[in-house]
């Protein structure tokens, strides 16, 4: 058992510097100080914009997927469409223009389904997942210059089974899974 404090101390921010800024990101320096333990320390957070990751599903009741190249795993991904949320851009808006662009579908309805800090020790962005309902192929990709990923669709259990035993091993697409699942389970009486 535990001898601290019931609850931890909130941090007081005292400011913050900037260490390195990247085409998609910003390595700041951030000074916090712990007015119980008279301590102050400086922490790195990692600020990026809002993401969004949509999970568009077909009136075939398949997932939309794309593979692609990731370099922090110098490896190829299986994923839902997804990526950067423009500023001032609402989450929902985002994840219907990423769909299109990614993968040229489209779709009938679109949600929120959830948002998340995708790892809060270190980042201070959120992820939005968007579910996209009724998804039609609709158009031609529109990918940014650096993209280039392989489109497909499975069945909705498929896929779901594909998270659970490890092919898919996208943190945040487990997350966007995870929610939706819950939504697909009621909406059919299975819960």
């Amino acid at each position: 058992m535990s001898s601290g404090p019931a609850s931890p101390e909130r941090r007081r921010k005292l400011g913050e510097s900037l260490v390195a800024a990247t085409r998609i990101l910003e390595v700041r320096h951030a000074r916090y100080r712990h007015e119980g333990r008279d301590l102050e320390r400086d922490y790195v957070v990692i600020a990026a914009p809002d993401w969004v990751n949509v999970v568009a599903v077909t009136k075939r009741r398949t997932i939309v997927l794309v593979r692609q190249f990731r370099y922090g795993i110098d490896d190829f991904s299986l994923e839902i469409p997804g990526g950067v949320i423009e500023a001032g851009e609402d989450p929902v808006a985002a994840g219907v223009r990423e769909l299109r662009e990614e993968t040229g579908y489209a779709g009938a309805r679109a949600r929120l389904l959830a948002s998340v800090h995708p790892n809060p020790a270190i980042q201070s962005n959120r992820c939005h997942f968007v579910l996209i309902e009724d998804a039609e192929l609709q158009g031609a990709v529109a990918w940014d210059h650096d993209e280039e990923m392989e489109v497909s669709d499975a069945p909705v259990g498929e896929v779901l089974a594909w998270a659970r035993q490890g092919r898919i091993t996208h943190s945040l697409v487990i997350g966007a899974l995870f929610h939706f699942e819950a939504i697909w389970r009621q909406e059919r009486g299975l819960t």
